[in-house]
C-alpha cells in the first residue's frame, strides 16, 4: 500500500530568467549586469564570489609585487640620490592582503553587492541537467532565457613522483603566508612563478626557479625571456631551464626536488605549473557538449549551445581577469537581445608583473610566421631612449613590434621595461584598430617618456612600410 510520502509530487523547479554557474570575475560581472537590467538572476558559487582574482591571484599577488618593488626602488637610491638602508618586513604585506584585499577570505561583501543588484545567490555545486535546468544539491532551477557558465580553473599539479604527498604551495596557499621563507623552490617559469619568485627574493628568500621548457616565459618573445633571465641572475635568483622535476620529497628539513640529474633543496616549494579546467562535473554532456577537451568551444556570442553561454578561463582565450570580464559583457549583451555583439581576440593584452614588467599584445613573431604573415620586426631598447637614460637604475627593457608587411599594420607588440604594462595600452589600441604604420610614424610622442621608444621602433621598420 502506498504512503503519503510515496504520493508526494516532486518539488517544482525554482524559476529564473538566467542562471549563472560560477561567480568568478566574469560570472559576477555578467550576473550583476543582467540583474541590474531587470532580469531575475540566480548566481551559484561553491567557493568565493569574485573567484581567483581578488582572493588568490591578481590582487593579493600584486600587493606582494608592489611592496617588493618598493624595496628594490629604495635599494636603487645609491648612485642616484645619496644612500639608503632597507629592512624588509613581510608582515605589513600579509596584513594588507588579509585586511584590504580578501577580508580574511570572506566574500560576504561580494555576495551582498550581488543581492543588492537584485540577484539571488546560492552557495553550492551546480550541475547542468538540461538546456534550461540546473541542480544544486536537492534544488532544481529552471532558466527561461539562458545559463551562463564561468567556473574558471584550478592550479595545475603535475604528476611528479611524490609531489602529491607533500605540503607544497600553489598561488592559493602562498597568498596567506605571514612571513617570507628562508628559501623556496618554484616549479614553473611562467608569469605566476616569476612574479612570486622575484617578490619573495626581494624580501630575502633564497629562490630557485625550475622550468621544464628551454626558456622562461616561453609563450612570449625570446627577448622577453632573455631580459627577465638577465635581471633574475643579477638579483641572485637561480633559474634552471630545460629542467623538469622528476621527484619530490619532504621532511622536517624541507623539500628536495630532483631535476635534470640534480637535487635541489629548500624550505618551501611553490607549484606554479599553469591552470587546469574541470569540465567533467558540470553535466554538460546532458546538452551534447564534448567535455573531454581542455576548454569549451564558443561562438562569437559566447554560446556553447543554444541558450547556454561560457566565459572566462574555460573558453581557452586566455586565463586573464580582463578576458573573463570582456567575454561576460559579450554574453550578457547577447542575452539581453543585442544581436550585434561579437568577441574579437586579435588584440588580447597580457602583462607579467615582474620588474621590469613584460607587456605583450597580439601575436609574437613566431606565431605570426606560423600563420603565414609576411613579417617585419623592429626592436628599440629602453636604455637607449632619453627617458631610459634618465631612469638609469632599473631601466632595462625594450619595445618590439611585429608588423604585417603586406597590410602595413601591427599584428603584435611587446612593451618590456619600467611601466611596461602601462606603455602597452597604446600598442594594444594600434593592434586592435589596425592602425596604419604610417599613422604611427607621423604621431607626436611626448618627450621624454618611456612610450617614446615606440616611435624609435616604428622608425626601425623597413622604410617602405611606413
Amino acid at each position: 500500500m502506498s504512503t503519503a510520502a510515496d504520493r508526494e509530487e516532486p518539488a517544482m523547479a525554482e524559476q529564473a530568467d538566467v542562471i549563472v554557474i560560477g561567480m568568478g570575475p566574469g560570472g559576477e560581472s555578467a550576473a550583476g549586469q543582467l540583474a541590474q537590467a531587470g532580469l531575475t538572476v540566480v548566481g551559484i558559487e561553491k567557493n568565493l564570489v569574485g573567484g581567483e582574482c581578488p582572493y588568490y591571484a591578481c590582487i593579493p599577488t600584486k600587493m606582494m609585487v608592489r611592496a617588493a618593488d618598493a624595496l628594490a626602488e629604495a635599494r636603487r637610491v645609491p648612485g642616484l640620490a645619496g644612500g639608503s638602508e632597507v629592512r624588509a618586513d613581510f608582515a605589513p604585506v600579509a596584513k594588507r592582503i588579509r585586511d584590504e584585499a580578501t577580508d580574511s577570505w570572506d566574500d560576504a561583501v561580494a555576495v551582498e553587492r550581488f543581492e543588492k543588484a537584485g540577484g539571488h545567490f546560492v552557495r553550492g555545486t551546480a550541475r547542468v541537467t538540461g538546456f534550461r535546468t540546473v541542480t544544486v544539491g536537492d534544488r532544481e532551477f529552471e532558466a527561461s532565457r539562458a545559463i551562463l557558465i564561468n567556473t574558471g580553473t584550478d592550479p595545475a599539479v603535475p604528476p611528479i613522483e611524490g609531489l602529491a604527498d607533500t605540503p607544497f604551495w600553489t598561488n592559493r596557499e602562498i597568498v596567506a603566508v605571514t612571513q617570507a621563507p628562508e628559501s623556496m623552490l618554484v616549479l614553473g617559469g611562467g608569469a605566476v612563478g616569476l612574479e612570486l619568485a622575484q617578490a619573495f627574493s626581494r624580501f630575502g628568500t633564497r629562490v630557485t626557479v625550475l622550468e621544464a621548457a628551454e626558456r622562461i616565459l616561453s609563450p612570449e618573445e625570446p627577448e622577453s625571456s632573455a631580459l627577465v633571465a638577465e635581471v633574475f641572475a643579477d638579483e641572485g635568483i637561480d633559474v634552471h631551464t630545460g629542467a623538469a622535476a622528476e621527484s619530490v620529497t619532504h621532511d622536517d628539513a624541507g623539500f628536495s626536488v630532483r631535476a635534470a640529474g640534480t637535487e635541489l633543496k629548500a624550505e618551501r616549494l611553490l607549484v606554479a605549473a599553469g591552470r587546469r579546467t574541470n569540465l567533467d562535473g558540470l553535466g554538460l554532456g546532458s546538452i551534447g557538449v564534448d567535455t573531454t577537451k581542455h576548454t569549451l568551444e564558443t561562438d562569437p556570442q559566447m554560446r556553447i549551445a543554444e541558450g547556454v553561454y561560457a566565459v572566462g578561463d574555460i573558453t581557452g582565450h586566455g586565463a586573464f581577469t580582463h578576458m573573463s570580464m570582456y567575454e561576460a559583457g559579450i554574453g550578457a549583451a547577447h542575452i539581453l537581445g543585442d544581436e550585434t555583439v561579437a568577441a574579437e581576440y586579435r588584440a588580447v593584452p597580457r602583462v607579467t608583473f615582474t620588474d621590469p614588467e613584460v607587456g605583450a599584445v597580439g601575436l609574437t613573431e613566431k606565431q605570426a610566421r606560423e600563420q603565414g604573415v609576411s613579417v617585419a620586426t623592429a626592436v628599440s631598447q629602453i636604455p637607449d631612449s632619453t627617458r631610459g637614460w634618465i631612469q638609469k637604475s632599473g631601466n632595462r627593457g625594450f619595445i618590439k613590434l611585429v608588423a604585417d608587411a603586406e597590410r602595413r599594420i601591427l599584428v603584435g607588440a611587446t612593451s618590456a621595461g619600467p611601466a611596461g604594462g602601462e606603455v602597452l595600452s597604446m600598442l594594444t589600441l594600434a593592434v586592435h584598430e589596425r592602425t596604419p604604420l604610417a599613422r604611427l610614424r607621423d604621431m607626436v610622442y611626448a618627450y621624454p617618456t618611456f612610450h617614446r621608444a615606440i616611435e624609435d621602433a616604428v622608425k626601425k621598420l623597413p622604410e617602405e612600410l611606413t
